[in-house]
């Protein structure tokens, strides 16, 4: 039984599926590619995992409806260096988890019903899911806590299974926790996406769970932690991951650490590339594309550890500036800078007239397609929040804002309603005029 099926046989559905006319009435078509826009997310979010994977189906990018989801499904091939010029679209999971009263579980479910709204692929680039959350937080895994209090998602423990935020565990014993992540990057696959996770390498944001149940600090020159933290990232691979994007990277081996913002030591220079290495080595995936933050001013520094792409080269807000730049590095094809829609530090303020200026010129600032940069978006790139929160605050927060402890309400209340419908209507435009080039 495949992954997919075996998700729906555990939450007590029928493999049996049928066309989604709720998504016929939504979708988008470029050429043979389909997907839901003009929609808030709650839209989705409130509906089941069966009806998401129906949606999918009904989506098909070979215009085949399976009234049972088929059994070999691929990754979108681009090739074995994909990674340099992909769009690489960050979903908080933790985020859109459900919110029941202090509790916040099952974000993996979540973003599957999520993936119906996240334009595929085009024909000439990936497009691929980022998590933020995958490992448990330091504090606060599995609650959700006061907009005012802190519950970082940049602290992760090792070693300790995945996130009470991410995973369902009520139905563990059914589906693994491995298993439900290779459902979703099936669907993704499915749905003509990669997919991808962020991860932590500052030595004091990380901890190691013991056998006894205490966590002890990560350190770089302990030989049990480097392996640990290999296994843990080649076991994630191993379940359907194809990126990483790597959190402080551009510090790696002690470089321009006046601008370093993490907490602790972060790997040597030589051990970072080892880890790359080994990571590619062990799982036996060369394609697999390692995206740095922010490693962008050392081209060749970056291309020797083994990174595809970095984020934040230049603002992409001149279309003229995005276009020259794409045609510098044309022929840059083991490892390519990339630009920024906006990133995980984005405190919001931004106006929806100048994010769609920003999504055009990353989509369309080229001379050939072939030459496109590299892009990074957040989820409130397509689906703009709420205007008293942004992406950096749900990075280092966990709030709930139900108004009657439901995670409907929490869903309804997260996004921006009206305005937000109008917003990622026009976002699938743009996509929309992308995705045949």
């Amino acid at each position: 039984m495949n992954v997919v099926n075996k998700l729906l046989k555990s939450l007590g559905e029928s493999v049996n599926l049928k066309t989604d006319n709720w998504t016929i009435d939504h979708q988008y078509i470029s050429g043979m590619r389909k997907w839901i826009a003009d929609i808030v997310p709650s839209e989705l979010l409130n509906r089941s995992i069966k009806q998401a994977v129906e949606s999918l189906v009904t989506l098909s990018q070979d215009g085949i409806f399976y009234e049972k989801y088929p059994n070999n499904v691929e990754t979108p091939d681009y090739g074995d260096k994909w990674g340099v010029n992909a769009n690489y679209i960050e979903i908080n999971n933790r985020a859109i988890a459900q919110m029941i009263d202090n509790k916040t579980r099952n974000g993996i479910l979540s973003t599957i019903k999520l993936l119906p709204a996240i334009p595929p692929s085009a024909k000439s680039w990936a497009n691929c899911v980022i998590l933020s959350q995958i490992f448990p937080n330091i504090y606060g895994d599995g609650y959700n806590k006061p907009a005012e209090e802190e519950n970082s998602i940049y602290g992760i423990k090792l070693g300790g299974s995945y996130s009470q935020n991410i995973i369902d565990f009520d139905i563990a014993d059914k589906i693994s926790p491995s298993e439900q992540f290779m459902a979703f990057n099936n669907l993704a696959n499915f749905h003509g996406l990669k997919t991808g996770f962020r991860t932590v390498i500052s030595a004091d944001q990380i901890k190691v769970v013991q056998r006894d149940g205490s966590d002890t600090n990560f350190r770089w020159d302990n030989p049990v932690h480097v392996e640990l933290f290999l296994k843990e990232h080649v076991d994630l691979v191993n379940n359907g991951f194809e990126a990483i994007f790597i959190d402080s990277a551009k510090h790696i081996g002690g470089y321009d650490m006046g601008n370093y913002t993490g907490v602790g030591a972060l790997p040597d220079y030589n051990q970072m590339q080892y880890i790359i290495h080994e990571i590619r080595s062990r799982t036996g995936k060369t394609h697999l594309s390692f995206v740095g933050e922010k490693s962008t001013d050392d081209f060749a520094r970056y291309e020797n550890l083994g990174l595809s792409t970095g984020t934040g080269f230049i603002e992409p807000d001149d279309f003229d500036v995005v276009k020259n730049a794409a045609i510098h590095f044309k022929y840059a094809k083991n490892y390519s800078p990339g630009i920024e829609v906006s990133n995980d530090n984005d405190e919001g303020g931004r106006t929806y007239e100048s994010r769609l200026n920003r999504v055009n010129n990353s989509l369309f600032g080229y001379e050939y397609p072939s030459d496109k940069l590299a892009s990074f978006m957040q989820m409130e790139d397509i689906f703009p929040l709420r205007y008293d929160t942004n992406t950096h605050h749900l990075m280092m927060s966990n709030p709930s804002y139900s108004t009657d402890g439901t995670s409907q309400s929490h869903w309804e209340n997260l996004f921006a309603k009206d305005d937000g419908r109008e917003y990622n209507k026009k976002v699938a435009e743009l996509f929309s005029h992308s995705l045949n080039l």
